[in-house]
């Protein structure tokens, strides 16, 4: 790639004279920071060249854009990078002093190739600009990028975010204080609908859809896939290789609502809340230091939850919390107390690849993106209560009443149903609170005649709980089609851990476990015959009592507050924006309500056992008479997907 890009130089050189284009290659070696890799030989010229040399394709940019959100070379080549296959990222950022070794001189740039590359270069520098292609208003105002395929000279144009983090033009690192922490604005927040907790639609958030995904510098990934072949909804979905704890993931984003268009645009909005979650993206240091020194500000991360002290023992990848050792923090804002306080970073971005903090493993457990700080607060806590009520239903064997679905109202619950009657599974919705009034439901499909893909779940919390049991059901949906194929082509692993429960390790296990049927065991508690209660019955005191219709979202996240404030825990808003999402007018947060039981996936790693409130969960809102016991509690792990 060396000669090839000496060689294009040396064309433009002669074609332009001083002051031609710049060239660099992309995929030679690694862009940005390798993990014990030597520095790239090509950082001081990457942020202004316009020409950019990869193994198929010439791609020349950044060019155009309104100026309000400049990106440079060295932007495209991390986004480009980003994109890569496993191993091609790995023997980039991780491959070493030299990094990858060309295997022989590629890519052969022909006379045509370099003619087109010359003819665009004098378009760009010196023509009238070029109008980008995207139709989207947003992409349009983005700087560009010009692939062109070295095997059949095929020009595509696609529109380029710039990366935050960027060392040549994202804003200069600062550090944490106390003092950047802001609290949710006093402004009120009037939602058009008293009933509804958005200001706007998803449909009217400027995203600029198409530099979000596409195969060339897609900030989110490659591209999305439909699959036109679900029989219950339409589903969107995209995704892209992070790097984490264990190196790099498969970290998927997607959108499963009744139509192609309102799913792909949750799944662009599900794929942002990702992107903030799983790593720091604006450029801010954390604070380091102890528990032990840090104490009066932070947030004890036992009290969040740890695992078992045989975990610690036997898995190599974790190590018991130590209050006298330094890891990195993240300032939130305490809604409790009115205060900021520090979180563990590794509770608040879940796939930071550091080696000092790995007390735990953490997911996505309370992020969410909103239109504004109060919407992703509201769905961040949400979210968070959701699961808190799902592992009390399981794990405390908590019989839930079940609600009537033929009562609930509306076209949607209906159709949901009929539509998974096709697929052979009766759904079932259940009311999950336990101590909490929020509504929380629980919903159940099961296949008629017991065969594999027996048993799917899902949950969803919402203080409209007709939307709640909607949520909980379109999720169910989403899984039925496919769950029957997962067990059958995984049957001899789930049969193994259905017999040894330690090798249950990662998400997909939990849900694709009951699929078999021998599972079904477990979960009697949802399927033994049980009368349903109305919906209007089940949620009277609620609607007349609970609900907040005051029109003004602030009110909303207030009443959610002080659920859990009653229930006896500090409520905390990190704040994760990315300046991709601020300038789309998104906001992301990390919620975190220490003490609430957190989602954990892999048998070994169930915070939720050890934690007091499964015990105390179930007395307080009067399931039982006492505190359970732990020969109470139902030994089998989850079903949460």
């Amino acid at each position: 790639m060396a000669q090839a890009r000496d060689t294009l130089q040396a064309f433009l050189d002669g074609h332009f004279g001083p002051g031609a284009p710049r060239v660099v290659p992309v995929g030679a070696v690694g862009a940005g920071v390798r993990e014990g890799g030597a520095p790239d030989p090509w950082a001081a010229d990457r942020p202004t060249a316009l020409v950019h040399v990869s193994a198929s394709a010439i791609l020349l940019g950044p060019w155009g854009g309104d100026g309000s959100a400049p990106a440079c070379g060295s932007c495209l080549a991390v986004r480009w990078q980003r994109l890569r296959s496993r191993s091609e990222r790995n023997a980039l950022e991780t491959g070493g002093p030299d990094g990858p070794r060309p295997a022989g001189a590629w890519p052969l740039l022909t006379g045509p190739v370099q003619d087109t590359v010359a003819a665009l270069c004098e378009a760009l520098r010196h023509g009238p600009r070029p109008v980008p292609p995207a139709t989207d208003p947003a992409d349009r105002a983005l700087p560009q990028v010009t692939r062109i395929d070295l095997t059949n000279l095929l020009v595509r144009t696609y529109p380029l975010l710039a990366d935050p983090l960027c060392p040549d033009c994202g804003p200069p690192a600062r550090a944490q204080t106390r003092e950047s922490v802001r609290p949710l604005t006093a402004l009120p927040r009037p939602k058009p609908d008293p009933g509804g907790y958005r200001l706007r639609p998803a449909s009217a958030h400027p995203l600029p859809t198409d530099a979000l995904a596409n195969p060339v510098c897609g900030a989110l990934g490659a591209g999305t896939w439909t699959d036109v072949t679900s029989s219950t909804t339409a589903p969107v979905a995209g995704s892209v290789f992070i790097r984490g704890y264990a190196g790099l993931h498969d970290v998927t984003w997607s959108g499963q609502e009744n139509s192609f268009a309102t799913s792909r645009r949750l799944a662009f909005l599900e794929g942002l809340e990702r992107y903030a979650g799983t790593h720091r993206r604006g450029g801010v240091a954390p604070v380091v230091g102890s528990y032990a020194e840090l104490r009066t500000d932070a947030v004890d991360p036992a009290v969040c939850g740890l695992y078992s002290a045989d975990t610690y023992r036997t898995d190599p990848s974790v190590e018991p919390f130590d209050p006298d050792r330094a890891i990195p923090w993240e300032w939130g804002w305490s809604l409790r107390d009115e205060r900021p306080v520090l979180v563990p970073s590794r509770l608040v971005h879940y796939s930071l690849p550091t080696a000092r903090d790995n007390f735990v493993f953490e997911c996505s457990n309370g992020c969410a993106i909103g239109g504004c700080l109060e919407e992703a607060v509201l769905g961040g806590l949400l979210e968070l209560v959701e699961r808190d009520s799902f592992l009390i239903g399981w794990y405390g064997a908590v019989r839930l009443p079940r609600i009537d679905l033929s009562t609930v109202g509306g076209l949607t619950v209906p159709a949901m149903t009929e539509r998974a009657a096709l697929q052979g599974y009766d759904v079932y919705a259940f009311d999950n609170r336990v101590d909490l009034a929020i509504p929380a439901v629980t919903a159940v499909g099961v296949r008629r005649d017991g065969g594999p893909g027996t048993l799917t779940f899902a949950a969803a919390a919402s203080l409209d709980p007709r939307s709640a049991v909607e949520g909980a059901l379109s999720e169910v949906l989403s899984y039925i089609p496919h769950l029957s194929r997962q067990t059958a082509e995984r049957r001899g692993e789930l049969e193994a851990m259905a017999d040894d429960f330690s090798l249950v390790r990662h998400l997909k296990d939990h849900p694709q476990l009951y699929g078999l049927p021998r599972m079904a065991g477990y979960a009697r508690g949802y399927l033994e015959p049980a009368g349903a209660r109305p919906f209007e019955e089940v949620y009277r005191e609620w609607e007349a009592d609970g609900r907040p219709r005051t029109g003004d979202l602030r009110d909303d996240v207030a009443v959610v507050r002080d659920e859990l404030v009653r229930a006896g825990h500090d409520v905390i808003v990190v704040d994760q924006t990315s300046p991709e999402q601020e300038r789309m007018g998104l906001r992301t947060v990390s919620t975190v309500v220490p003490g609430l039981l957190p989602i954990d996936f892999g048998w070994n790693r169930q915070r939720a056992l050890l934690m007091p409130r499964l015990r105390t969960a179930p007395r307080r809102g009067g399931h039982r008479d006492h505190d359970l016991t732990d020969a109470e509690l139902l030994r089998a792990p989850h079903p949460f997907p």
